[in-house]
This record gives structure tokens, sequence and C-alpha cells, in this order.
């Protein structure tokens, strides 16, 4: 297999007629088969490499998950050209830095609105010759077409074969940009024997088959998104697309869907929206979902020893899962046999509640510059707090400081035009990921933090931050955000943003302001909070327990700069942004 276009070109051989894509149209959802992808990309390839595209050249796509995307990303690699990233929230100007960087010549815009921020940066791209857009309108000047006439400009003789012959192995896929220390992005090159490397390292697992329906929401310009992308047309799987955050739950319950992957973010405020429903309802509601929550997770544990479960332990389950579980289980389609998380960490307290609800989630761990996927649980050995074992055809080693080193083949080839960056990431081979971990007897990964991302108090001691924020966040279900902060300091605090989706109805429900700014102040929110910060500390080192928090009264958002676009938070940001009320924090 030398590319990404020719996995896909023995996928329609092998599987014609069988389903590919599910995408939302007027009438519901309308299905595609590989032998209909086939034809679509054939054409938009062909459309493409009339207005330029080729090898050696950079696309870049501006535009939500959605089926025209991995469409479009499919042509392009067709050409031989490679495939840029960008996300429709960022700005015009980090846009035209990405397109300038990557030397992209054409853009693949979702709509107006996309175009629009093109073209007030257009006189910073001269080197784009053409806009084209899937829902728009095409320019009097030209300079923008429509994705859909491509296809019908007469190009369809052209060699499409000899295009995907032509591709190697090494030949560059994707560049992906991924924040740099400097600040700026950096492109990482991800080549398509990268791709199919980590493709094939799932395959072997055995975990998934055609009988499958994946559910795709995930930022297709995140590293996670595109892996999904090629592994279910190596391993056959039909896919579901929508990425339109505000219809997941929706979608879920309609598709049924036997998979599904997201970041932790999502998995938490699923929680916290049980959690709190529950506690709303107080009474003999809360008592049986207390009572059937500690009994799964009683078996959760078990599970993960390996060890048997008692009798009556059973039967207790088996009573707790028809009274509650499975009635979660019905808000997900009743299909779900695994969730997958990863781009972030996922804390035990969250994973154990979805396991003892019957919907174990499957953490994985991987960075863009090693193609997204280097580890993952398998659901007959999980053990929560870690991300598994290597996939097949991955090295680990861990360096004397604890640094996490990654071999293989899904390593990148390198960041785009920044040698010395490349240098200092790759070392004889193996990628320095930055994070900091063990491995278990057998041969588990568990992540203890980054490595720039440690926190060491002026007395010397290091604090994993992201640990102590997970497990705050697991700990009460009104809050959104944590960010642990105390690096030089003499102690350890946080600052604390509230989901409103949940607290809101909450302090209405108990007659408390549902406005943030006052709700943060109220001696009960407070109080909330507070239980959840001792509820942690009681498990930590003296020199590891947060000492004050601060409740803010908006949320961290994309917008604003403290997420990436991932979700992620920028910790740099938010410390900068909130510098006044964490210096507070050790002088009040």
């Amino acid at each position: 297999m030398s590319s990404i276009p020719s996995l896909l070109r023995d996928r329609i051989a092998a599987t014609p007629d069988a389903e590919a894509y599910r995408a939302p149209s007027d009438d519901g959802w309308t299905s595609l088969t590989w032998r209909e992808v086939g034809e679509r990309v054939r054409g938009l390839a062909l459309g493409l490499a009339a207005l330029g595209a080729g090898p050696d050249t950079r696309v870049s796509i501006l535009c939500s998950t959605r089926l025209e995307w991995i469409l479009a990303d499919l042509a392009v690699l067709a050409t031989g050209a490679a495939t840029t990233t960008i996300y429709p929230s960022n700005t015009a100007v980090e846009a035209a830095y990405v397109i300038t960087d990557s030397g992209s010549a054409i853009v693949i815009a979702e709509d107006d609105d996309q175009v629009a921020k093109l073209r007030s940066v257009q006189k910073e791209l001269p080197g784009v010759t053409r806009v084209v857009v899937v829902d728009g309108t095409p320019s009097d000047d030209g300079w923008v077409v429509r994705l859909d006439s491509l296809a019908g400009d007469g190009h369809g003789d052209g060699d499409y074969d000899g295009m995907v012959d032509a591709i190697a192995r090494d030949d560059l896929a994707t560049l992906i940009y991924t924040s740099g220390t400097t600040g700026r992005p950096k492109g990482v090159e991800l080549t398509h024997g990268n791709w199919l490397h980590a493709a094939a390292g799932v395959r072997e697992l055995g975990l998934l088959s055609e009988a499958d329906l994946h559910f795709l929401w995930l930022p297709l310009s995140h590293s996670f998104g595109k892996l999904l992308e090629v592994i279910m047309i190596d391993i056959g799987v039909p896919t579901a697309v929508d990425g339109r955050l505000d219809k997941i739950a929706e979608n879920l319950g309609v598709l049924r869907p036997t998979f599904m992957a997201a970041a932790p973010r999502i998995f938490e405020k699923i929680h916290n929206t049980v959690v709190a429903t529950v506690r709303g309802d107080g009474g003999l509601k809360l008592r049986i979902f207390t009572w059937a929550r500690q009994t799964g997770i009683r078996v959760s544990r078990a599970r993960q020893r390996e060890a048997s479960v008692p009798l009556t332990t059973r039967i207790e389950y088996a009573l707790a899962d028809r009274l509650v579980f499975a009635k979660l289980r019905d808000r997900f389609g009743g299909r779900i046999r695994f969730f997958i998380s990863g781009a972030a960490p996922l804390a035990t307290d969250i994973a154990e509640f979805f396991d003892a609800a019957g919907l174990t989630i499957l953490e994985g761990y991987g960075l863009t510059e090693s193609s997204a996927g280097s580890f993952f649980n398998r659901p007959d050995s999980v053990k929560f707090g870690t991300v598994g074992p290597p996939l097949p055809g991955t090295e680990v080693r861990i360096a004397d400081d604890g640094e996490i080193l990654i071999g293989g083949g899904g390593i990148m080839r390198g960041y785009h035009g920044l040698p010395e960056d490349t240098a200092a990431a790759l070392e004889d081979g193996w990628l320095r990921t930055g994070d900091i971990g063990e491995l278990d007897d057998a041969g588990r990964l568990r992540i203890t933090d980054r490595k720039k991302e440690l926190i060491k108090t002026s007395g010397g001691k290091y604090v994993a931050p992201t640990y102590l924020e997970g497990r705050i966040k697991a700990a009460c279900p009104y809050v959104s955000h944590v960010f642990v902060h105390g690096d030089r300091r003499n102690y350890v605090t946080a600052l604390v943003t509230l989901d409103m989706e949940v607290a809101g109805p909450w302090a209405r429900a108990e007659s408390l302001p549902d406005d943030p700014e006052k709700l943060r102040e109220h001696p009960r929110m407070i109080e909330e909070v507070q239980r959840a910060v001792d509820r942690v500390n009681a498990d930590q080192a003296s020199y590891a327990t947060v000492k004050k928090f601060a409740i803010l009264a908006a949320d961290f958002t994309v917008e604003t700069g403290e997420l990436t676009p991932s979700l992620k938070m920028k910790r740099k940001q938010v410390e900068e942004r909130h510098a006044a009320t964490l210096d507070a924090l050790y002088t009040g």
C-alpha cells in the first residue's frame, strides 16, 4: 500500500456497494457507497488538478467537519498534493499565516463567511490562485469557484489512476499546524506512510469491522479526526459525519452508532449533566442512582484487576443496570460498544462512571507529530488512568528524566521549514513527546503530566496540574474548567469556571441567582466547589493540595484564546489573562 488514495481504491474494489458515509440532508440522512465515494473523489481530483493541484503543491481546507471535507481531502491527495488543515474558528490573520507558510495555492472554504475572511487578507495571499467554496457563490473575478462545479468542468477523461499510481509512501500527505514555543504554529509534516502505519496498527487490534457504525463529529482539522478518517477507509467502517456540536446528543439517538470518539470535555459534560439532574431530583431517585453508581464502580474496578465479581455483587449490578444504566445507554442509541477518548487526559472518575454504565471509554494517546495514534487501551484489559500499551508497530522508551519517547512508522517527517525545531524534537528517530510517564508491568503507559507544565513550588516540590484539574472537574458537576497554578509559589491555587448549562438550572431550582457573575460569589456555589476541592485534596500530599481557589465569571472559550479548537486549555494565555486574580490568591 503506497498511499491513502490507493487505500481508498482498494477499499472500493473490495466492498464497492457497502455503505461508506452518511451525511445529514433535508430528508434526514443520505448514504454514499464506496463506489459512489470513488466517483465523486475522482471527479473532484481531476477538477483540482486542472486548477494546478499536483505533486509538491499544497491545498488548504478551511471548513468544519462534514462529508465534503473528507471528499475534498481525498481528492487533494489523489492529485499528489498535500492537504493543509485550518480550523474554521481561526481568524483571518491566523488562516493567512497557515496558508502562506504552507505555500498553499488553492484554498477550499466552507461558505461565503469563510470566503469573506480570505477576502479580508487577500493582499497577503499572493500565492493563492483559486478559492473553492463548498456552500457559497462563485465570484465574477474567477478567484472563487464552487466545489460542485469542478467535476463538471470537462475533466472527466483525465488519468486519475495515473495520478494515484505516482504517489509514493514517503510523499507528504498532510500539513497540520500545532502551537509552537515561539507562539507561531509549526507545520507538522505527515506522509502517506505515516497515516497508513497508524491505521494499520488499529486494524491489527481487530476491534472494528464493516458491521460497525462510526459517528464522527471531531474536527477533521485535528490529527485525531484525520486519523479516524483513514482508519475507517482501511477497515471499511461506515461513518456518519456531522460536526455540529449542538447535534451530538440528537444524532446519537437517531444514528445509533456502535462507537464514537471524543475529547474528554464531552464526556465530562455528559457526566456532569447526568449527576446534576439526579441531584436536582433528590429523594429516592438520588439514592438509587448513588447506590447504582457505587455498585457499578465496584464491578468496574474488579474487571480492571481482572478479578472475579462475587455473585451477590453481580445480582446487585443486574438490578442497577435495569434501574439506571440501561436508560443511560438508551440515550446514546443503545448500540454503543465503546467510546474512544483522546486529545487530552481523561479523569479516572469519569472513566469509571461510564464503564459502570456499560459505556466503556477506551483512552488513547498520541501527538500530531506521531500521527495521533500511538497508544490505546484494549476492551479486554482496560486500565483507567492509563492510555494502554503501544499500538502494533509503535515503540516506546522512557528517558532518564521520565520523558516519553516514541518511535515507529507514525513519526513525522519534521516541522515544515524548521530544521532546528525538527532536530530538537527528533533524537535518532525517536520523538521527544514533552510528556512525563511510566510503564506498568503490563506495558500500559501512565502519563503523569506535560514536562513543561509540571508545577515546581517554591519549596522544590513537583505537582502535576492536569491530574488535579481532572479530579476536581469530576467531583463537581457544575464546574466547566479548572486551571491549577503554583509554579515558584509557596502553595497551589486554582481558577474555576462554571458550566452554566448545568449550574444554571441547578441555581434556579435552588432559588439562587443564575447570572454567573452573581452565582460565582454565592456561598452555596463556593461551598459546592470547596467540597469538590476538599475531596480531591484528601488524597494528596500537603504540598499538592489546592489551598485557595477563585471562581471566574466567564468560562474559557476558543474565542477568548483560552482554549484551542480541540478544547485543550492554553495555560500561558489563561495565566496571562487572569494574572491579577491569581496574584490575589497569594496576597489575599
